[in-house]
């Protein structure tokens, strides 16, 4: 079969790509900015991309197009393809029902740390021998691709609660038929398709309408939201975590060594897990318990994640140079910002933290969370702030910050400021769910040559 795909070099229309692709079908696929590294990617895996939607890409004739909830009405591909009549299904319809189908899905729901729980779910069931296959909105580093297709019954797949498709307002989650569950936490966020923490809460709840009897959730006791979904109707046995009747962490001594507890009883040990943050403890206590009901025992699965070798844009070293460490990383949610910096703390004691900020994501451009910002960025020395384009007062919002703060629209301003301000032990700490203009290659060389 031959399959077109709208959208294709966003993450997860991308990772369907490579599914298809190793399901045997020929797949080519269109985006408004076809450039690495997915387009890399797709392309040493035989995929011909095109770049803009062009309505003469209907004459491809494809099988089917797959639709990415990228694309709205309006887009003339996709303007030609209604009116045409020709077959589209979206991304996630299609992979419900030529991937996940039969298997034993493993999905992992929240606002935040779905990429790093599902890598690390994915590689506890990789080193007990169980070969998942799986749909991962980032790198881990133990696979080197965000997607792979096995023989398996067992599949690990990000569960996003964003929006199917311009014609399914219904998360994508939903569509998964999920038997295992993380419910890693719940709050606002996607202003762009949702008024309130409320809405989010009922499509939550859709997708634990979706679960079986004989399935299990896992989740969050420290989110009041996640009781409140299952308070309005559960029929899914759930096993919560950061809870003292459930599944929770006790330290073990010095360098984060921690005991893993359940039901009041120790059930395994670890020494070291290589990912920074109270955060990141919490995503691996979750898949330990997610992978425990696929049959591998928690003792495993401690193991296993010694030897995990993180994800990329997770708190990810891009380089030092004249003795300055940068970082990348995806937080762009004021939570998800905060424990960033806290994992970082965690890791440099007492050294210098600079925070490079782009508020990118449809929320933050939109000005909901940015009386947040502040106290999620106090941790950090200092904050640079990139605001071109932005539509609200960065100025105004980061006052608190006093002389702490900058902000720029000019991105060779904002470097040159940094390079200006970094010294030898500093940590620069680049925070965006984008390519930030190639921020972090531009911070090495302009501190190299300062």
């Amino acid at each position: 079969m031959h399959i077109h795909i709208l959208g294709i070099c966003g993450t997860f229309m991308g990772g369907i790509a490579l599914l298809a692709r190793a399901a045997g079908h020929r797949v080519t696929g269109c985006d408004a900015n076809v450039y690495p590294p997915m387009s890399t990617q797709l392309e040493s895996q035989g995929i011909t991309l095109t770049e803009g939607y062009a309505a003469a890409q209907a004459r491809l004739a494809p099988d089917l197009f797959v639709i990415g909830n990228a694309i709205s009405r309006g887009n003339p591909l996709l303007e030609e393809i209604l009116d045409r009549g020709l077959p589209f299904v979206s991304g996630p319809q299609w992979l419900a029902d030529n991937i996940l189908h039969g298997k034993w899905v493993l999905a992992v729901a929240g606002t935040h740390g779905k990429t790093t729980t599902s890598s690390l779910l994915a590689w506890i069931l990789e080193d007990a021998g169980l070969d998942p296959g799986f749909l991962i909105g980032g790198v881990p580093g133990n696979f080197g691709v965000s997607a792979r297709l096995t023989d398996s019954p067992f599949f690990v797949i990000e569960a996003d609660e964003y929006d199917t498709a311009f014609c399914d307002k219904r998360s994508k989650f939903v569509h998964y038929r999920a038997r295992t569950a993380i419910l890693n936490n719940l709050e606002f966020d996607h202003a762009d398709i949702f008024p309130d923490l409320a809405a989010i809460e009922t499509q939550f709840h859709h997708f634990v309408r979706t679960l079986p009897r004989s399935g299990l959730i896992i989740a969050n006791a420290a989110e009041p939201s996640l009781e409140r979904v299952l308070e309005r109707g559960c029929w899914t046995p759930v096993e919560w975590f950061n809870s003292a009747a459930g599944w929770n962490l006790a330290d073990k001594g010095a360098e984060g060594a921690f005991a893993v507890n359940l039901g009041g009883g120790e059930i395994g040990r670890m020494r070291r897990l290589p990912l920074a943050g109270a955060h990141n403890r919490a995503n691996a206590l979750a898949a330990v318990a997610a992978a425990r009901h696929a049959g591998v025992p928690p003792a495993a699965a401690l193991a296993a994640l010694e030897r995990f070798r993180g994800v990329k844009r997770r708190l990810e070293l891009r380089g030092v140079a004249r003795g300055v460490m940068v970082y990348d990383d995806f937080a762009h949610h004021p939570t998800a910002i905060a424990a960033t910096i806290a994992g970082l703390r965690q890791q440099v004691g007492t050294g210098r933290i600079l925070a490079v900020l782009e508020p990118r994501s449809n929320t933050m451009k939109l000005g909901v969370m940015k009386a947040q910002l502040p106290a999620s960025l106090q941790a950090a020395e200092l904050t640079f702030c990139y605001a071109a384009n932005l539509g609200w007062d960065a100025h105004g919002a980061l006052a608190p910050l006093g002389a702490r703060a900058a902000v720029f629209e000019d991105l060779s301003v904002l470097v040159a400021a940094v390079a200006r301000a970094a010294r030898s032990g500093d940590h620069v700490l680049v925070m965006s769910n984008a390519g930030f203009g190639g921020v972090h290659d531009k911070l090495l060389q302009a501190l190299s040559t300062s």
